[in-house]
């Protein structure tokens, strides 16, 4: 959906831009080509590769981008250590790359075999995949498939799984799906890989995604200069409903009890929600990229 997050941002040729998700850049390249000569653009990731590759591709616009290695969550004091006022426009693309997910060393993906089970974005970190699948416990576990993998099987996965950990630790992807295929009744199996909903959510929890998410959304959207734009694109239901919370919180124009009489909370409204439905994948996009079948953008516009 790169040209609808495109269209989204209402690219101008002396704004400055915040891509928070770097990845491959992909989104970063199109922000500089497009607001080339004077556009500026700072752009965080966690990913040591990503920084790597997507500074590279970048090269043709030396001088009017920054990338960082940081966590978008530390958004404001990213925005202070660079004396920026405000962003003509912020755009989130969420969850892991695509090209992470081809990487079959990373250990994100289901498809893969014999790779560790990993899932760090930053991988100078700790908690990785495995330490989630072998130290968890059980009522640990099977609250993390429930709520970030909205897995109605998740008893029967993590009563397989503590079986299985208490005869060998559990250190690959292929073993983990081994696992799942053989705790999901095959009916079941027949949309989608059954391990989806599982790897999704121990993803997820290794990389803390849903921690401040709707806090930091609400921190850019106050961040952006009149008429500035925030583009958000989510690809599962828990990611868009915090977003979708976060919008409606800076549209709104008071947060006060409806049994006051008078309005004592000072809030008024930030934003206006340019996507009262989220955009979706068009069909050709569909055709060429199946991933793009969960992806919903929404935007805002700073009043």
């Amino acid at each position: 959906m790169l040209n609808e997050c495109m269209e989204a941002l209402n690219l101008k040729s002396d704004g400055i831009y915040f891509d928070g998700t770097f990845g491959g850049a992909g989104h970063s390249y199109e922000i500089l080509k497009r607001t080339a000569p004077n556009g500026r653009l700072v752009a965080t990731d966690l990913d040591d590769y990503a920084i790597k590759r997507g500074t590279e591709r970048l090269s043709e616009f030396d001088g009017r981008f920054t990338v960082i290695k940081d966590n978008f969550k530390n958004f404001d004091v990213i925005k202070e250590k660079l004396n920026i006022n405000g962003f003509d426009g912020i755009l989130l693309d969420l969850g892991v790359s695509s090209f992470q997910l081809d990487d079959r060393e990373r250990g994100f993906s289901y498809m893969s075999k014999e790779e560790k089970l990993d899932m760090r974005m930053n991988r100078d970190q700790k908690l990785s995949a495995e330490t989630v699948v072998n130290e968890y416990s059980e009522s640990e576990l099977i609250k993390l498939l429930f709520e970030y993998g909205e897995e109605k099987f998740a008893k029967n996965i993590v009563k397989n799984i503590i079986v299985r950990r208490k005869e060998k630790r559990i250190e690959t992807c292929g073993e983990l799906v081994e696992i799942i295929e053989n705790s999901i009744p095959k009916k079941f199996q027949k949309e989608g890989h059954p391990a989806k909903k599982t790897f999704q959510a121990i993803r997820i929890e290794v990389n803390g995604e849903l921690l401040e998410l709707e806090e930091t959304v609400v921190k850019m959207g106050r961040a952006l200069n009149k008429n500035g734009r925030m583009a958000v694109l989510t690809f599962h239901s828990l990611e868009d409903r915090l977003v979708k919370n976060a919008f409606r919180y800076l549209e709104c124009d008071c947060i006060c009890d409806k049994s006051l009489p008078i309005c004592v909370c000072d809030k008024r409204k930030e934003v206006n929600i340019i996507t009262k439905h989220p955009i979706t994948a068009s069909e050709e996009e569909l055709a060429l990229n199946s991933r793009s079948k969960s992806a919903k953008l929404r935007i805002i516009e700073k009043i």
